[in-house]
């Protein structure tokens, strides 16, 4: 599923992207979101940061309790704008609790350090 596949609909699990070493949103990020499933990993959903560096239509509407992960391309991020790091991805597991409740996962980046969180 692209991220404008589903329009104006809110995504179940969002996400937003700050570069914290310009103090901006890093826009152009992407982003994919994968459920842990009997198969193994089964992509949901993907996207990409807008110009506020967020990705509002990351995966479905719906999700079901288990185990997500998000996948970020900060590799081609940092490419793009000439600039080393030592992380090429990002990968943040979390859990789905409640399929009731909206997730957001946001992420700090720079090029040598990341931190995430549980965010609302």
């Amino acid at each position: 599923m692209e991220a404008d596949a589903v329009g104006d609909t809110r995504s179940h699990i969002t996400t937003h992207v700050l570069d914290t070493g310009t103090g901006r949103s890093a826009s152009g990020v992407k982003a994919t979101l994968e459920a842990n499933t009997d198969s193994g990993w089964q992509e949901i959903g993907r996207g990409e940061t807008d110009d506020d560096g967020r990705i509002k239509n990351l995966g479905p509407t719906e999700v079901a309790v288990g185990h997500y992960r998000c996948t970020f391309d900060t590799g081609a991020y940092y490419g793009n704008k000439g600039t080393e790091t030592f992380f090429p991805a990002v990968v943040i597991e979390f859990t789905v609790a409640d399929a009731l409740a909206h997730y957001h996962v946001p992420l700090l980046i720079s090029p040598f350090a990341y931190s995430t969180y549980r965010g609302s």
